[in-house]
Parts: C-alpha cells; structure tokens; sequence
C-alpha cells in the first residue's frame, strides 16, 4: 500500500515538473489594449505624432496604440473595406463629409455631448447627428482673400472687396484698366462652386433653379463670354490660378494662407505687393470652411480608449503644437483664444502669413454650415460641373438647364 501511495506522490511530482517545463509565462502584452489608429497621409508630422502617443502611452499604462498612415487618395476605400471586415480600426481620421455619410448608416460611434464642451461650438453644431455626434473635430482650415496691392491701385479701387457682389462689380472695369483678371473662379473644380452657391443658401434640389441661383450663373456667364474672367475658369484647379496669380494676371484669389509661402518662393516680386483680408462672402457675412475629423467605427474593438486618445490628441498643448508645424486652424476652444491666433506681435507685422492666420481664425466664429451629402456626392457635384459648364458655353438657356439639374439631383 506504501508502495502505491509514494508512486501517485512520484506520478504527480513528474506531472507537476513537466507542467512547469511546458508552460509559457504569462505575456503582459495579453492584457494590454491595443487601439489601432488612422491618418490620412500624415507621415511628415511622424516625429510630433510620434511624441502624443509616446506621451499618452506613459499615462495610461496597458494601452497601446498602433498608427497606421494611409494615403490620403485611399483613405476612404480603405475604411469602407475595413468596416466589412473583422480588422477594424478603433479611431480614423477622415473628412466631416465621409464621416455624415458613415454616421447615417449607422457605423459610427455616437459622440456624446460632453465629450465635445472643449471645442467650437459653431463647428461642433455642423457634427450635430441626431442628439449627439458623428465625429471630433481635428483640425480646420478656412481660406482667405489674397490679393496684389499694386493692380487694385492701378483698378483705381478706393477698398478691397468684401463680398463675390462687391467683386463682381469691379471685374469689367478692373479688365480694362489692368489689363490683368479681377478673379479667376475654378468653377468646375470639385465642390469648389457649390461652396459659393452654399454661402447664399443655394444647396439643395429645390434651390439650385431659384431666382438668385440664375442671377449668380447668368453672371460667371456673362464674365466668360465677355472675356472678364480666362476661359480656363471651367477647366483649371486653384494650382494654376495660383501660377496665374504669381505672373501678376490675377488680382484677387480665395486660397489657404498656405499658398502663401508658394507665392513667395516662386513669385517674390508679386509677392512683395501682395497683401490678405477675409475671405468673400455672401449676404449672410458667413465664411466657409474644411474640416478633418477623428472618428470611432461602431465596430471598433477598443472604443473607450480609442475616445481617451482622441481627447488626448485634441486638448489645448496638442493642437497648439500641430498648429505651429503646418497652417491649420486648431479646433480646441482654448488654443484658438491663444495669442498665436489673436495677436500680430511687432516683429511679425510685416508677415503675411501670421496676418493671414489670424484671420483665418478669427472666420471660424463665423462660419456657414457645409452642404452633407447623404449619398451620390460626387454624381452630384458632377452633375453641376457638368450644368456650369452647359450655361457658359451658352449650349443651353439658364433656366433651362438649371430645372434639369434640379430635377436630377432630386433622382440622385
């Protein structure tokens, strides 16, 4: 009986050593929470993305976070393609518009009102889905008026235009004293029209034959075959009114206060009587906008921390410091009330693009709410390229042509 008892004891020690031998150790990692992270084409600013998520790792001990940057052409493929999948990422940068068009169909994860106290209101109000959130808000950015002092002087021009009415008026005249163009609207650049007719309510199916809508086309067209504006306004991108702008044939322009540093380089004898001022509005004196969001897919695995390192990247220390690396708007409350937005110090009063900043700043307390599409974007803004293009070639009367396409953006 002895015998059996200390052979079970032998049994179990061998099972027991064995075990211990055939064991992996425990790997802190399992524990860990990993939240997957997408930009869009951001690799340049990797040393200061880097550093945030260095810094968040630090005080928040057992979550990492995983940055994946995604070209920017294929950024919303991408995202579609992971929300069909089971490898979806936790938070992603992409536009306000994708992120509308996301949250109507139910993939995206509400943002609850107060997450959201820290950042303009005014932008804030254009993410409203239902009673909270479709996404937070990034960054921003809001063009501004850039213009050439030395062809407004030679216009005979008492002040700078305010308005697309106050510019409009001036164009034939400023052709004929100038020999330059007042203006050169890309008109068939993307959305580039639709942000103009949005400014005086013109966004909709039900509006797009409206009265006004007719005066505003009727007008571009007038310009074009009069020869005030180039033929190329329904051909060319902002890139060659820019190169246009830099050979002195253009003296108004709505561009980012980045282009500025392009002008510049290339052009610094236009670039020496070049000066900015707020952006042209419509009637309303509200100004237009882009914005770049981070969003948290409905099917993200890690959504809690995924919010905590969105808030993270958003407070005031961090926009502030993206800001100084690249000209963007912050979209934290706080650091656009910062004194790098507000205040022209002396050493930098001759600097354009600092002037250009603080306006461009300032616009967002002022700003007119984007046109979202719920589905066919692009066939939609093809579809009024498409009639812009039909009523200056004079191919089609206005009115005409502008009941056609209201009644195919209702179809679409």
């Amino acid at each position: 009986m002895l015998k059996k008892i200390l052979l079970i004891i032998a049994v179990i020690l061998i099972l027991s050593l064995l075990l211990l031998v055939t064991t992996k150790p425990v790997d802190k990692d399992c524990h860990e929470k990993k939240v997957v992270f997408w930009t869009l084409q951001l690799n340049t600013f990797s040393e200061y993305i880097n550093g945030v998520i260095a810094e968040f790792e630090k005080e928040n001990q057992g979550v990492k976070i995983e940055w994946v940057d995604v070209p920017y052409s294929e950024g919303e493929k991408r995202v579609l393609a992971s929300l069909l999948s089971n490898s979806t990422p936790d938070l992603i940068n992409i536009t306000a518009d994708f992120a509308a068009t996301l949250a109507q169909k139910g993939a995206l994860q509400p943002i609850f009102a107060e997450n959201a106290k820290s950042f303009n209101p005014q932008i804030m109000e254009t993410l409203k889905y239902n009673i909270d959130y479709s996404s937070l808000p990034w960054y921003a950015t809001s063009a501004v008026t850039i213009y050439n002092k030395e062809l407004a002087q030679k216009a005979g021009l008492s002040e700078i235009p305010k308005t697309y009415y106050d510019l409009n008026k001036i164009t034939p005249d400023f052709r004929q004293k100038t020999g330059a163009y007042a203006q050169m609207p890309t008109l068939c650049e993307n959305d580039t029209f639709l942000k103009i007719l949005n400014k005086y309510g013109i966004n909709a199916p039900n509006t797009i034959n409206s009265n006004i809508s007719q005066e505003i086309f009727n007008t571009y067209k007038h310009f074009y075959q009069k020869g005030y504006i180039p033929s190329e306004s329904i051909t060319q991108t902002h890139r060659e009114v820019i190169e246009k702008y830099g050979a002195g044939q253009i003296g108004f322009l709505q561009a980012g206060p980045n282009f500025l540093n392009l002008i510049k380089e290339n052009s610094p004898n236009v670039y020496k009587v070049t000066d900015v001022a707020p952006q042209l509005t419509a009637d309303s004196g509200k100004y237009d906008f882009s914005l770049m969001n981070l969003a948290i897919p409905k099917k993200a695995k890690n959504k809690d921390e995924a919010l905590k390192f969105a808030l993270f990247l958003l407070n005031k220390e961090h926009q502030l410091a993206f800001a100084k690396l690249t000209p963007i708007l912050p979209v934290n409350q706080e650091a656009l009330q910062d004194g790098y937005f507000t205040q022209m110090s002396d050493s930098a009063s001759s600097d354009l693009v600092a002037k250009a900043r603080i306006i461009s700043a300032k616009q967002l307390n002022n700003i007119q709410p984007p046109v979202f599409f719920a589905k066919n974007k692009q066939e939609i803004i093809n579809l009024l390229n498409l009639t812009t293009q039909t009523i200056l070639l004079d191919k089609m009367p206005t009115d005409k042509a502008l009941d056609s396409a209201s009644r195919k953006w209702q179809e679409l």
